[in-house]
C-alpha cells in the first residue's frame, strides 16, 4: 500500500484514485447524512463485492427508515442538532447498570462475573435498590425464560458466547469492555420495554442473590416438558407454509427478509472499513518517524521534514479516535441488528407455529364429528391465543421500528459528525504547514534579493 498517497489532506477522494480510495468511498457513504439511510452503499466500488452491493440499488423498500432533510448543515459542531428526533427517552422508574467485571477461577472452569446494580421506585420491589453478580450463564437463562414467557416478543439480542468479530483473546480487557456494554445494554432494552420489564425472572435475575437464582433456576420446566415442546415445535415447523396468515405479517417477513440482507451488508463493509483504516494507521505510524531520520541527514530541508513528521503525528492521532469511534459505535449497532433480524426471523416462525395449530385443529373440526365439541373448544382457545400473539407482535414491531430508526439516526449522524471533524482537523494541519513554508519561502527569497 502507498501510504504517501492516502495522507489526510493530501489525498483526492473525489477522484475515487490511489490505493483504498474504494473502501475510503465507502467510509464516505457511511458517514454521509443524505439520501436513504439503508441505500448509502449503493455508491461503494468493492472489488470483490459488487453482486452483493446489488441489493442496495436495486430495493428501497426500507427508505422510510430515514427522514433526513435534504440538506447537510456544514458544521459538525452542530450537524446533530439540527435534527429533532420525534420520540424521545420515556419517564423512566427502572435504572440498571452493569459495570465491575471480575475474573473468577476455579478447578473446572474460568469465567468473569458482571456487577448489576439497579435502582428502581416501582412498588413491586421491596428495596429502591439492589445490587447482585451475574455471569454470562445468568444473562442467557434470563433470555429463555422471557422467550418462553413471551415467546411473541421481540427480545433484545446477546452478545455472541465466545466470538466478536475482529477479537480473539475471550478473557482479553477489550473482549471483556465489549461484553459489559452489550450486557448493560440488553438489560436496559428489557427495563425499557412495557411488558418485559415487568416479568417475574426479569425481577428475581435483578433482585435475587446467586444462591436464590441458582435455587430459582432448578424450579424450571422438567426434561419431558422440554422435550415435549420441542417435538410440537419441529412438529409445527414441517407443516410448510400457513395457510391463513394474515397479510400484515407476510408483509413483516418480506420487509426482515430484505433489511437482514442490508443490515449484513453493512455490517460486512463497516468491518471492511475498520480493517483497513486500522492497517493505514499501522504504516503511518511508521511513515512519520522516517522524516525525522530523514531530517537528521538532511541540512538544508531539517525543519520542513520535521514539520511534516509532526503533521502526520497530530493526523495518525486523529486517525486512532476515528477509529475508536467506529469500533465504539458504528460496529456494535450495526451487529446487534444483525442480531436483531435473527430473533425477529424467531418471533415470526413462533408465531406461525401457533397459527399453524389453530388451522390444523379448524381442519380437523370437519372430519371428527364426534369430537366437535372438544375441537370447538379448543378453536376457540387457540383463537385468543392467535389474537393475543397478534396483537403483541404488531406493538412490539411498531417500537422496534422506532428504535431501530433511532439507533440508526443517531448512529450515522453520529459517524457523519466524526468523519466531518477528522478531515477538518487533518486539513487544518497540513494547511498550517504549507502556510508556514510558504512564509520560509518568501523571507529566504528576499534575503537573497539583498545586495
Amino acid at each position: 500500500m502507498d501510504t504517501e498517497s492516502r495522507l489526510p489532506g493530501l489525498a483526492l477522494p473525489a477522484g475515487g484514485e490511489g490505493p483504498g480510495a474504494d473502501s475510503r468511498l465507502a467510509a464516505g457513504a457511511l458517514g454521509t447524512a443524505q439520501g436513504p439511510l439503508l441505500a448509502a452503499a449503493e455508491v461503494l466500488a468493492l472489488d470483490d463485492e459488487e453482486d452483493d452491493l446489488e441489493v442496495f440499488s436495486k430495493d428501497t423498500s426500507l427508505t422510510e427508515v430515514n427522514s433526513f432533510s435534504p440538506s447537510v448543515p456544514i458544521s459538525p459542531s452542530s450537524m446533530i442538532n439540527q435534527y429533532k428526533f420525534e420520540d424521545g427517552p420515556e419517564l423512566r422508574d427502572l435504572f440498571i447498570t452493569v459495570d465491575d467485571p471480575e475474573s473468577h477461577i476455579t478447578a473446572i472452569e474460568t469465567f468473569i462475573t458482571y456487577r448489576v446494580v439497579t435502582k428502581t421506585t416501582r412498588g413491586e420491589f421491596d428495596s429502591s435498590e439492589y445490587e447482585v453478580r451475574r455471569r454470562y450463564q445468568d444473562f442467557i437463562w434470563l433470555k429463555s425464560k422471557l422467550e418462553e414467557a413471551h415467546p411473541t416478543l421481540i427480545i433484545p439480542p446477546l452478545p455472541e458466547k465466545f466470538i466478536i468479530r475482529g477479537m480473539v483473546e475471550r478473557f482479553s480487557d477489550e473482549f471483556i469492555e465489549t461484553r459489559r456494554k452489550a450486557l448493560h445494554k440488553f438489560l436496559n432494552r428489557i427495563a425499557d420495554h412495557p411488558t418485559l420489564s415487568f416479568n417475574e425472572d426479569f425481577k428475581i435475575f435483578l433482585t435475587a442473590q446467586a444462591w436464590e437464582l441458582s435455587s430459582h433456576k432448578k424450579q424450571g420446566p422438567g426434561l419431558l416438558s422440554r422435550m415435549g415442546q420441542t417435538v410440537r415445535a419441529v412438529a409445527s415447523s414441517v407443516r410448510g407454509a400457513v395457510k391463513n396468515r394474515p397479510e400484515m405479517f407476510t408483509e413483516m417477513n418480506n420487509y426482515l427478509e430484505t433489511f437482514s440482507q442490508k443490515i449484513n451488508l453493512l455490517d460486512k463493509i463497516a468491518h471492511r472499513i475498520y480493517k483497513e483504516e486500522r492497517d493505514y494507521f499501522s504504516e503511518m505510524k511508521e511513515y512519520g518517524p522516517i522524516h525525522t531520520l530523514w531530517s537528521a541527514s538532511e541540512e538544508d530541508i531539517a525543519d520542513a521534514l520535521k514539520g511534516l513528521a509532526g503533521c502526520i503525528e497530530r493526523c495518525c492521532r486523529a486517525t486512532e479516535r476515528r477509529m475508536a469511534g467506529l469500533s465504539e459505535h458504528l460496529l456494535p449497532i450495526l451487529h446487534e441488528y444483525v442480531l436483531y433480524s435473527e430473533i425477529l426471523m424467531g418471533v415470526l416462525k413462533r408465531r406461525d407455529q401457533i397459527q399453524g395449530e389453530l388451522d390444523s385443529k379448524v381442519d380437523a373440526l370437519g372430519s371428527k364429528k364426534p369430537e366437535k365439541d372438544v375441537l370447538s373448544e379448543e378453536i376457540g382457545k387457540l383463537e385468543d391465543k392467535v389474537e393475543r400473539a397478534n396483537n403483541a407482535l404488531k406493538a412490539d414491531w411498531d417500537r422496534w421500528k422506532q428504535n431501530m430508526q433511532w439507533d440508526m439516526r443517531s448512529t450515522f449522524m453520529n459517524v457523519a459528525e466524526n468523519n466531518l471533524r477528522y478531515y477538518e482537523e487533518c486539513l487544518a494541519t497540513w494547511e498550517s504547514f504549507l502556510a508556514s513554508q510558504t512564509v520560509d519561502l518568501r523571507v529566504d527569497e528576499d534575503s537573497e534579493d539583498r545586495p
